[in-house]
């Protein structure tokens, strides 16, 4: 069988695949059900375009990542055979243990578990399977490879996960401020160490990416609307868990329906192979299925939040550097029980009240390092002439509310 397919990616043209592993990877039912989660959730009900997959992204990235290794190569940089495998691999399953929505439900249909230390597992069982083929993927991605500028590559504040869906998420969402010249930065990058730097004459390129990825956070990521469709969902689920943890039916398919009953910890992960198996059968089709039956369920609730989501009646929100006030968030509670006629204690599904907050740049840990011509190495902030770099490291943090659409919140004041 011919394994060296090529992909027609709309974002690079053709991929093409490196080996006959890497072929029999993506193969794999774990790696195909990334077609079915949406890469940036419920984007789509602010930008049309928005429904591209983790699947599209996790190609897309392997591919940066070989224009890398070849540029690396080509500045006298000996990568052999199987790290340039295994580096394709480790950024090839970066996402695979990502649940269904994106972020969206990342703590909601479970218990504080991030999808990195799912992705690690999933990666062990695989490796597992191809009888240790991906030891050194695993090495890479863990950061305990010798050679560090794999990790760094994988995951960093300059990985090839972020030239990616900076760019890619940019082209879908039609939203051209997050377009970063990720052929430019490939072309920069180099060694020192064994760690990654870039060339001095790369360092308004490097400045430009992390202006386009400030941008597309505010614009894009944690666009008002887009926080409340996702705000939304999470009490679905919330809602429908607390039903059937109340002993009521709720329909749901078999692998929601285990993640419903069932408080899932990293614990649950590790001791028993059943929660990893079900996990890989969940996906996005999973959530919007069941919300599709929940319209016409018996608890007001869950029915109301369902189709007020299926219709796009988004919750109102307003965003603002202080936490609402407790006047306001009475008032509109106040209202929300009478106008929906619901006791008091299930007001907070329909009154919600969070923080979201944006850092371009963390200097802490892995930074982006720059190379000058004199040969010294220093820090993105203390290497660029630009002011705004320094400010980028700042977190900054805003806070939110969202509740129902009836309620006329200019009654309150925040």
């Amino acid at each position: 069988m011919n394994k060296r397919k090529i992909f027609n990616d709309p974002v690079y043209g053709f991929i093409s695949i490196h080996s006959d592993l890497i072929f029999d990877i993506i193969e794999q039912p774990v790696f195909q059900r990334l077609r079915r989660i949406r890469q940036m959730g419920l984007a789509d009900y602010v930008y049309l375009g928005a429904h591209h997959t983790r699947f599209h992204h996790a190609l897309g990235a392997m591919h940066l990542m070989e224009s890398t290794l070849k540029s690396l190569c080509s500045k006298g940089h000996e990568i052999t055979d199987h790290e340039w495998e295994s580096a394709l691999l480790g950024i090839l399953l970066h996402d695979v243990g990502h649940g269904p929505c994106s972020h969206a439900l990342e703590y909601s249909i479970l218990s504080d578990v991030k999808h990195e230390s799912l992705s690690l597992l999933i990666m062990q069982r695989l490796n597992k399977t191809f009888n240790g083929a991906l030891d050194t993927a695993l090495q890479m991605f863990n950061g305990t490879y010798p050679r560090r500028f794999f990790n760094q590559l994988i995951t960093g504040q300059l990985d090839i996960d972020r030239l990616d869906y900076l760019n890619r998420d940019s082209f879908f969402t039609g939203v051209s401020e997050g377009t970063i010249g990720s052929e430019r930065i490939i072309k920069m990058l180099d060694i020192v160490n064994d760690n990654l730097v870039v060339e001095e004459k790369g360092i308004y390129s490097i400045e430009n990416f992390l202006n386009a990825r400030r941008l597309m956070y505010w614009q894009v990521y944690l666009h008002k609307t887009a926080i409340s469709a996702e705000t939304m969902l999470i009490q679905v689920i919330r809602r429908a868990r607390e039903l059937t943890h109340a002993g009521i039916e709720v329909f749901a398919s078999p692998p929601l329906s285990l993640f419903l009953k069932e408080s899932v910890r990293m614990e649950s992960f590790l001791n028993d192979p059943v929660y990893l198996q079900t996990f890989q059968c969940l996906d996005d089709y999973d959530i919007w299925g069941s919300v599709k039956i929940w319209i016409n369920h018996s608890d007001f609730i869950l029915s109301s939040l369902s189709r007020m989501l299926l219709e796009r009646k988004l919750f109102r929100i307003t965003l603002s550097s202080e936490k609402p006030s407790r006047e306001f968030s009475k008032t509109i509670k106040n209202q929300l029980s009478t106008f929906y006629r619901i006791p008091s204690k299930d007001v907070h599904y329909l009154y919600i009240e969070g923080s979201t907050s944006n850092a371009a740049y963390l200097s802490q840990g892995t930074g982006i390092n720059i190379l000058t011509k004199k040969g010294k190495i220093l820090d993105i902030a203390l290497a660029s002439d630009l002011p705004n770099i320094k400010a980028m490291s700042k977190i900054v943090r805003k806070y939110y509310a969202c509740w129902a659409k009836e309620i006329n919140w200019k009654q309150a004041s925040l």
